[in-house]
């Protein structure tokens, strides 16, 4: 299975985040602040970017799990009992990915 598109945008971030703070350590190692500066610069800057693919994840699965309840309720409304089952499905998916992003 390949990984949707914030999945990568997360592992991207967490390289910068390892990334920066392997360069801030080894700049305080050797004395050189400029380097664990710029460091710290890049840790903080992956923190943010998978801080931002997590919540686009979140965003999609409130909109899977509002589209999957309007779909469950519909099939229960006209006795559609495959729609209620589809619907609780994408809602369940929907559920999983906000806590997966949390």
């Amino acid at each position: 299975m390949s990984k949707n598109h914030n999945e990568k945008r997360k592992d991207e971030g967490k390289a910068e985040e390892l990334g920066g703070k392997i360069k801030k350590n080894v700049g305080k190692a050797i004395g050189n602040d400029r380097m664990a500066a710029e460091g710290k610069g890049q840790e903080v800057t992956g923190k943010g970017r998978q801080e931002v693919a997590k919540s686009d994840e979140r965003s999609k699965g409130k909109k899977e799990e509002l589209k999957g309840a309007v779909k469950n309720r519909a099939g229960a409304l006209v006795g559609n009992e495959k729609m209620q089952v589809e619907g609780r499905a994408e809602e369940t998916k929907g559920e999983a990915r906000q806590k997966k992003n949390k």
